[in-house]
């Protein structure tokens, strides 16, 4: 194994652009054909070689005539001449403009010769040549009550593009303006710069792609990173190409890695970048290419490689999603970018307040993942989305980065903060709820325009809620601690003891997970449902004048909680668990037994602060007419307003 104490040391993150910086990534430019090239970037100039329009064309609906015979012509005394022919768009002319005569003409039809302008049809009249009631002739004439210059309502030859003007220049990105543009020009083949090929290798023994089959039971996970850094290599203008998912052995990484660097500009690879033993990705590097360093700081991502492998430039990002994401926006998306071509997006930045205190002090850049909500007034709050870099709904509830320095040890509630949008599209929720997952509020929230919700459950919802940062929180169950807020209304719903079809074990209650050796799946500390259990375990304690921790103790699974209210119901379902707790609900959309053990209310509590924010108006008014929400959920019944 070779040495690395040289990459100890982390890198300042300015070092670390600069070093990526020096990487080539840029591909050789390419010819794409007009319908491809939305997008592109042009490699060189492109001149016009034709005029556009390629002749002499009406602007208006009327009459092509030589300007000098209407000369006098107005309202009062318009000025005959004969009507000889007409010409429309698309074809060509047959007819010659003489002296006192007229053609028809339609708007873009090619200028007949001898005509030098047209009049409007709305200023002329046509009638028989021998006058009105006259039956001496067939003849028109044309009576123009304005007259026209030579070039009015003409556009002449090369009036939009002269042949050859310099149509576009390089460097230029294609929108639809001017692929509107080269179609005018009749150019089918457009030389554009070349999109880096970036190669993307997820590492790790525990990775499954989405689609294939999943086995919890051996710790595997689905890849997450292979698409979520494909999708912002595309956005960034490169072309994303996955390999298949490398595991923890050295000679198939080696592989996996050289094939990647012989295709591709760029080799991305996600985990088995930290120091520990088991990874050998940075010896790959190493002994076929050059490890350039090894760590940066910054939170979250500090193991990070950046190289070089064969051609081809190489950069190792942290494996768990959200420093993946991070580093790779921070890092590798500027540098994609500039080798595509394109310009850095425009600022995508908000300013705001803290809603709560953040404290931090670990003397490297802190990269915190943040999430946007207004207040009543509108005004923009800023609070840390911060759940570990392995939790992959940060990716989504975040709505940007902060930059906090390094010598920073707390972000002040109140203190104004600059947020790095993911997306110039970004916008801060209409409504930030927190609290109790349930089936009934994610129909609700269908209903709303653009809301957020965050499952925290019942508890970390109040606490949440009287710290001021969400606009509501959903509570279930009885309520250990309250917090001053706005009642909005709610439901309940019908809660015990989820058990397999047919409840072949016959349990009936409580007592059975107490006295019989079955297996039982709890809910966490937070959720309503499990305050709801401990009460009723307190009232069975008291029955049988024993303590609560007496019973608990004999259930065997009872300390382990699971976050997810179908969780506990679905570990039943596959024959993991002999009774879980959960929902009435739950039970009947799984085709499960249920024992019901009581109900518990559910209640939307909102902050008073925010009462009279639009979004929590919405949101009240859709919870007291929304009766139908509540048709077909299992042991649902919609609640009035307690305030």
């Amino acid at each position: 194994m070779s040495d690395r104490k040289q990459f100890r040391d982390l890198v300042a993150p300015e070092v670390a652009r600069e070093t990526i910086a020096s990487l080539d990534l840029t591909p050789e430019p390419e010819t794409v054909r007009l319908a491809d090239a939305r997008g592109r970037v042009l490699a060189e100039r492109i001149d016009a070689d034709l005029d556009v329009p390629g002749f002499d064309r009406a602007s208006v609906d009327g009459y092509a005539v030589r300007g000098r015979d209407t000369f006098g012509a107005d309202e009062a005394d318009p000025i005959e001449l004969d009507l000889v022919g007409a010409v429309h768009a698309g074809v060509e002319p047959d007819v010659v403009v003489g002296d006192g005569e007229a053609v028809e003409i339609s708007t873009g039809a090619v200028m007949p010769d001898g005509a030098d302008a047209v009049v409007m049809v709305e200023r002329t009249e046509t009638r028989s040549a021998g006058g009105e009631g006259s039956d001496e002739s067939t003849a028109e004439v044309v009576a123009a009550r304005t007259a026209v210059a030579p070039g009015d309502n003409v556009m002449l030859a090369g009036t939009d593009v002269a042949a050859g003007a310099r149509a576009l220049g390089p460097g230029t990105r294609l929108t639809p303006r001017e692929i509107g543009l080269l179609s005018a020009l009749g150019i089918d083949e457009i030389p554009v710069r070349g999109r880096p090929t970036v190669g993307i290798v997820s590492t790790g023994d525990e990775l499954v792609r989405p689609g294939e089959k999943l086995h919890s039971e051996r710790g595997e996970i689905y890849d997450v990173n292979s698409y979520t850094i494909a999708a912002g290599v595309e956005e960034a203008g490169g072309e994303a190409k996955l390999y298949p998912h490398a595991g923890d052995d050295y000679d198939e990484m080696e592989r996996l890695l050289l094939t990647a660097a012989e295709e591709c500009d760029l080799v991305l690879s996600s985990g088995s970048t930290s120091a520990s033993a088991v990874d050998v990705i940075y010896r790959v590097i190493e002994e076929r290419g050059e490890l350039l360093l090894h760590g940066v700081a910054v939170k979250p991502g500090k193991p990070m490689l950046v190289g070089e492998l064969g051609a081809s430039a190489y950069i190792g990002l942290p494996g768990y999603p959200v420093s993946a994401l991070t580093i790779f926006r921070t890092f590798v998306a500027p540098p994609i970018r500039e080798a595509a071509g394109l310009p850095e997006p425009e600022s995508a930045t908000v300013s705001g307040r803290m809603a709560v205190r953040e404290r931090y002090g670990e003397g490297r850049l802190r990269l915190m993942p943040a999430g946007l909500v207004t207040d009543a007034d509108g005004e923009m709050l800023v609070y840390p989305v911060d759940k570990g870099s392995g939790a992959t709904t940060s990716l989504v509830e975040a709505d940007g980065v902060v930059a906090v320095d390094p010598d920073t040890e707390y972000l002040d509630q109140g203190e104004t903060v600059e947020v790095q949008l993911f997306s110039p599209d970004v916008r801060a929720p209409t409504l930030l709820a927190v609290g109790e997952d349930d089936p009934a509020l994610s129909r609700l929230l269908d209903r709303l325009e653009n809301p957020r919700f965050l499952p925290v459950g019942s508890r970390e919802g109040l606490r949440r809620l009287g710290g001021g940062v969400p606009d509501v929180a959903v509570v279930a169950g009885p309520v250990e601690r309250d917090v001053q807020s706005v009642d909005l209304g709610g439901w309940t719903r019908e809660w015990g003891l989820v058990v397999p079809e047919g409840n072949p074990d016959g349990v009936e209650g409580l007592s059975d997970l107490v006295d019989r050796d079955l297996a039982f799946l709890n809910r966490g500390r937070d959720a309503g449902l499990r305050r709801s259990l401990d009460v009723a375990l307190d009232d069975l304690a008291a029955d049988r004048d024993v303590e609560r921790r007496d019973l608990t103790e004999s259930i065997r699974g009872f300390e382990v909680g699971t976050k997810g209210f179908e969780s506990p119901a679905r570990a039943v379902a596959r024959g993991e668990a002999d009774a879980g707790l959960g929902l009435r609900a739950t039970a009947a959309e799984l085709g499960l037994g249920f024992v019901q053990v009581g109900t518990e209310s559910v209640r939307v509590r909102a902050n008073p602060d925010r009462a009279a924010k639009a979004g929590v108006e919405e949101f009240a008014a859709v919870l007291g007419t929304a009766a139908d929400v509540f048709d077909g959920l299992a042991g649902y019944e919609q609640e009035q307003n307690q305030d």
